[in-house]
């Protein structure tokens, strides 16, 4: 059996042995969102990318998952945002004079400006008449995508940018006297600087009523793009108590100090008594940019720690924060302290996995790490708190990582409008999970393809397997239960093998992805080239096995393990009798035998045709317990099918040809199409093979061939009228007497057959020239005189 090997961020390089610490079991925690605004594409990315993994150990290597996520609801951006919020609907409810609302809205514009753009106001005093020209001269290169520097656009731009959007619609907000809406931004972030400190922190649900709200809405969006939930979920807000008694037990053990109020890891003390900080990136240990961001924007400057390192386990809550009691006074959580509590309450003092974005390898990974293995280290040694660091890539778009505080994302739910959620899935399995993803048109296309590849070949195999079948097993289970192999079983286990040295390989869903792709390719080859000698058994085993897969992919958001079955699973109305749901199926049957009677039509096969007793074939499935309508529906479209097939053979004798050739078309372009059923016409004396495709695919591709057909008629009627047009002007041409053709003002002087000698300046006009003018007067004196004969 080939060993499952994955990437480990704290073993950079090759992809090393997976071995849980308890064989057939994973203990793993995932760092999860911070909620206080909508989710992006970026999370689409992480997410998904580590459903995939977890459904993979769970589902192709068979281990018991325990997969722990937590919600950060308390952070420096929540307090911010949610102070901001309960502050701006409380000068709402002020209801202030217009001209007094429109006073504090100009303060909050130039403060805004005086803080993020300072650029803005050396001309002065910055207002909104004004504010277009002023960004326009100061910040035009970085809104047409450039850099101040010159150097690539980065996150500094990103910033400018998003402060500038704020400011814009400000702007506009002022100008159209609509200030709370328009100009929310900049008028929150103003009161927010004058009344912070009238915010109760101990009243939690200012900050918890924004928290519910957006982890719901992060929910739906998972539950939208099929990502498992999580089967412990821990919230901060509900850790508090065990937090202080975690970062307590740290300063205990002298790897952290109280100062003012705070308490800061010593990392001096912990790598004095044998441990290493920074594990995972110690290039990025004195990085004071992600040192900073890692404190967070609330935490900016505070003094009392003994290096610049050093980070906060507990901070002392001030004016307008959320605050808990503690050993070292009103405080709240430092940001990294809470995953190393939650994860270790739940999986314990060691965990198999600990995922997370690679943006969060340091400060917040490396953090937890050190303030993890401080609290359980003992005098043996150094403690190892986690087996495997996975770390998903980056999604970026124009080369700029999302990021809600930037505001430069694209929403889930935007996102959908465009993608579908398996569409989207497909997109994130055709990269490496531990790689950057740059959404692109490209990609998107070869997601497309490969989709549509694959749902083709679920509608060929299933249509194939229709046909082979009998009246009375025709689709019955779509599974043969054969254990012989035909000429196409060792191409599946080909296939198979590819698949799980590329899963085997750290998860390497492209390289998977390519061996479905390769596989159906080799299928359609095999379908082409042998027509009426098939491998059914193979096919069928082929498409059960990409079922399988795509099932274990998190691709069918209706099916569920162990994934038998063949295509995506089909989720029929519960509430329809089966009389019901073939009805429609039926009355299109009855309508066709109506119309061959009243046609008179006959041949040895239609009138055995229309003697088969279809309904007698529905009861027999209908009393063997058949659910699926496609297989109910069947005996009713096979008897259409081949109908149809014999209309289209007896036709060219008939009288009633047109007729019947119109009859033909109905039957398959309306009446099946509206029921999203596909007659694939074949040659070779081959009967249509009968496929199951959804209406809306069907009239979407009905309409793109009616819009060419349109646009070819359009084209050809221009090209018609294009030459009428140049016949006509031809025509009039004709008209002109070549001893006038040149006579205009581009030459002053001619010969006597009205050739020019001489140019407009009064020069002799050039022997090359001349010889052009001689050869254009001789053509059109030919021209002429055809016309004079003609017209005579």
């Amino acid at each position: 059996m080939e060993q499952l090997k994955v990437h480990n961020s704290l073993k950079p390089g090759l992809p090393v042995p997976f071995e849980p610490k308890v064989e057939g079991k994973v203990s793993w925690y995932a760092c999860g969102p911070t909620v206080y605004d909508h989710s992006h594409l970026g999370h689409a990315r992480n997410y998904v990318s580590t459903d995939i993994i977890r459904r993979i150990l769970r589902d192709y290597f068979s281990y018991e998952v325990k997969f722990v996520m937590n919600i950060t609801d308390v952070d420096d951006k929540i307090i911010v945002k949610a102070r901001r919020q309960r502050l701006l609907d409380e000068e709402k409810a002020r209801k202030l004079s217009e001209s007094d609302l429109m006073d504090l809205a100009a303060k909050a514009f130039q403060t805004y400006a005086e803080e993020y753009l300072p650029e803005l106001l050396k001309a002065g005093e910055l207002n909104p008449s004004n504010y277009v020209e002023r960004r326009d001269a100061a910040y035009g290169k970085v809104l047409a995508g450039g850099s101040l520097t010159g150097e690539k656009p980065g996150d500094v731009e990103a910033k400018m940018k998003m402060h500038l959007a704020n400011l814009t619609a400000a702007s506009t907000a002022m100008q159209e006297n609509k200030v709370f809406g328009g100009a929310d931004e900049v008028l929150s972030s103003y009161l927010d600087s004058l009344r912070k400190g009238s915010i109760d922190g101990h009243d939690h649900t200012i900050f918890t009523d924004v928290t519910k709200y957006w982890e719901d809405q992060f929910m739906e969006d998972m539950d939208a793009l099929n990502v498992l939930r999580p089967d412990v979920i821990t919230r901060v807000t509900a850790y508090v108590p065990q937090i202080a008694d975690f970062v307590q037990k740290i300063v205990q053990k002298g790897f952290a100090y109280e100062s003012e109020g705070s308490v800061y890891f010593d990392i001096a003390a912990f790598e004095k008594a044998g441990n290493t900080y920074a594990r995972l990136r110690p290039e990025s240990r004195n990085d004071k940019a992600l040192q900073e961001e890692g404190e967070g924007s609330l935490s900016k400057n505070v003094g009392g720690k003994r290096a610049a390192g050093d980070f906060a386990l507990w901070k002392k809550s001030k004016a307008g924060e959320p605050a808990w009691p503690s050993p070292w006074g009103d405080g709240r959580p430092g940001w990294h302290i809470e995953c190393s509590v939650m994860a270790s309450d739940v999986l314990g003092s060691e965990m198999d996995i600990h995922s997370g974005g690679i943006d969060l390898i340091f400060p917040h990974h490396d953090n937890e790490l050190a303030q993890s293995e401080a609290y359980f280290c003992d005098h043996s040694g150094p403690h190892n708190w986690v087996k495997y660091f996975l770390h998903i890539g980056h999604l970026s778009i124009s080369g700029l990582k999302m990021s809600k505080s930037l505001k430069n994302f694209q929403t889930i739910r935007d996102a959908l409008k465009d993608y579908t959620p398996r569409g989207m899935r497909v997109v994130f399995l055709m990269g490496k999970w531990n790689d950057g993803v740059e959404i692109s048109a490209d990609m998107r296309t070869m997601a497309e393809v490969w989709e549509s590849t694959v749902n083709n070949f679920f509608i060929t195999v299933k249509s194939l397997i229709a046909e082979a079948g009998g009246p009375a097993d025709a689709l019955k289970s779509l599974t043969l239960n054969s254990t012989t192999g035909g000429v196409f079983a060792a191409r599946v286990e080909k296939a198979q093998s590819e698949m799980k040295l590329a899963l085997s390989d750290s998860f390497d869903t492209p390289r998977a992805m390519r061996a479905i792709a390769e596989l159906i390719k080799d299928a359609n080859i095999h379908i082409g080239t042998q027509k009426s000698d098939l491998d059914i058994k193979g096919l069928e085993d082929a498409a059960s096995w990409v079922t399988k897969m795509v099932g274990i992919f998190g691709l069918d958001s209706n099916a569920s393990p162990p994934y038998d079955g063949l295509g995506w699973v089909n989720v029929s109305n519960s509430n329809l009798t089966p009389q019901e749901a073939v009805a429609p199926y039926a009355t299109v049957y009855q309508f066709l035998k109506r119309e061959v009677q009243r046609l008179a039509l006959h041949s040895k096969s239609l009138d055995q045709l229309l003697a088969a007793d279809v309904d007698s074939e529905f009861s027999s499935l209908e009393s063997a317990g058949t659910k699926d309508p496609e297989a109910l529906a069947m005996p009713y479209l096979r008897v259409v099918s081949r109908m149809r097939d014999e209309l289209r053979k007896i036709a060219p004798a008939s009288s009633s040809k047109e007729e019947i050739l119109a009859l033909s078309d109905q039957i398959r372009d309306n009446d099946l199409t509206n029921l999203g059923v596909y007659l694939d016409d074949r040659s070779d004396g081959q009967s249509a093979l009968i496929k199951f495709i959804p209406k809306a695919e069907l009239l979407a591709q009905k309409e793109e061939k009616a819009a060419k057909e349109r646009e070819k008629a359009a084209q050809k009627e221009q090209a018609r009228l294009d030459r009428q047009k140049a016949e006509l002007e031809k025509a009039e041409k004709a008209k002109i007497n070549p001893l006038d053709m040149f006579r205009n003002d581009n030459w002053s002087d001619w010969d006597a057959d009205g050739i020019p000698t001489k140019t407009k300046a009064g020069e002799d006009v050039s022997k090359n020239l001349r010889k052009k003018l001689t050869k254009d007067f001789e053509k059109q004196k030919k021209t002429y005189e055809e016309w004079k004969a003609k017209n005579a």
